[in-house]
């Protein structure tokens, strides 16, 4: 694979070309990207509402390994490489609750919640459950970092990234007001879009308001361009913010109850971050919501939307409308994202020009995307 030339995605603004077509269609980018940029920072997996009772284990494939999202027996959200340490067979296929321990079905060694090697039966003969060079302490599940913040399972495969409250203080401090528990609102504040386009352009879309106006024309009619502002920290996130939020009511007024303890700006304003490289935040006086973007290789991906409220007890049908009114805006956005990517396979587009004035976000994020990238380029060439 020929390395992507990079050098006009990271200029100013006025005069930067977006990132080349080849990192939104070709497999060895793709392949590239999947270790510089989702793998050796925080990304997001799910969410911690996917395993809400102790025991409960649901198995997920991330950029192609197989992972186990799972709450121990003292409450903790884990993540674990979902294979056996013996011949790597998957533990968990579905999901479902874990009663005693992990069970592989292959040779039947057992593994606690926690990820103990606790049961190797027969592996030194007939009724020998112990064997000379198999060290049960040594042999636990591979245990992948991780980290709850609003609710999102954020991960680093790669091991070492600075700790996620290191790396994202930032952001952290921006919305401390938020750093409080979120209910998740159940079956009824769930779902999932599939979308034909690169992860990259989902992000790119939701970082910026310049759209607003021709693909969502009903949120445009209140919530206006120009009442929007940009949300810039480069190296970390970017996104764009509205200072005209509306409440949705309930037929006799009724709102979902209000987050305690938020500022004057809280109630009307609203903000919406993509916290690189893959996860969607929109945080509310009364809501906030996640979205995870998964990638399903270079040209699909499965956005994972979730919504939280300030009270673990909401109004139903409050919850349904306003879970139906969000998916209505996000689905307002795939033609766009698809659109787009199918324009990547015109061998002449030299990655397209930003507005100075409206696009400020999405190079942000197109910079830190070349960033990263041609700082995993210069280690791997001083390795060599």
């Amino acid at each position: 694979m020929d390395r992507t030339d990079l050098s006009a995605v990271r200029q100013p603004i006025s005069t930067a070309n977006g990132l080349p077509n080849a990192h939104y269609i070709d497999a060895g980018v793709y392949a590239e990207e999947r270790e510089a940029l989702l793998m050796s920072g925080w990304s997001g997996l799910g969410v911690a509402a996917d395993v809400p009772e102790i025991g409960d284990a649901v198995p997920v494939t991330f950029l192609d390994i197989p992972l186990l999202m799972i709450r121990d027996k003292s409450g903790t959200v884990r993540v674990f490489q979902n294979i056996c340490r013996h011949r790597g067979m998957i533990l968990v296929d579905a999901p479902r609750k874990i009663e005693g321990a992990i069970r592989c079905p292959y040779h039947s060694w057992c593994y606690s919640t926690e990820g103990r090697l606790v049961s190797t039966p027969h592996v030194g003969g007939p009724g020998q459950n112990t064997a000379d060079g198999i060290d049960r302490g040594l042999l636990g599940l591979i245990e992948v970092r991780s980290h709850i913040w609003l609710d999102v399972v954020w991960i680093n495969l790669s091991g070492d990234a600075p700790d996620f409250e290191t790396a994202n203080a930032t952001l952290l401090a921006r919305w401390a007001e938020f750093d409080k528990p979120v209910y998740h609102g159940g079956a009824d504040s769930r779902f999932e879009l599939t979308v034909n386009c690169n992860w990259k352009l989902a992000v790119e879309n939701y970082c910026e308001s310049y759209h607003l106006p021709w693909v969502h024309p009903g949120l445009n009619s209140y919530s206006r361009l120009e009442d929007h502002y940009h949300i810039e920290e480069p190296g970390l996130f970017s996104g764009q913010g509205t200072w005209v939020y509306r409440q949705l009511q309930g037929k006799d007024g009724a709102r979902f109850p209000d987050f305690d303890g938020l500022g004057e700006m809280w109630d009307t304003a609203a903000e919406y971050i993509s916290a690189f490289p893959n996860v969607l935040l929109g945080v509310h006086r009364d809501h906030t919501f996640a979205i995870v973007l998964v990638p399903n290789g270079p040209e699909q991906t499965t956005e994972h939307v979730h919504l939280y409220y300030a009270q673990p007890e909401t109004d139903a049908d409050l919850r349904a409308r306003n879970t139906a009114q969000w998916k209505t805006v996000f689905e307002e956005d795939i033609f766009v994202v698809e659109g787009m990517q199918r324009g990547r396979h015109a061998p002449m587009f030299d990655g397209g020009r930003f507005s100075p004035a409206m696009d400020s976000p999405t190079h942000l994020f197109h910079d830190w995307v070349a960033e990263r990238m041609c700082a995993s380029r210069a280690r791997a060439q001083a390795a060599e």
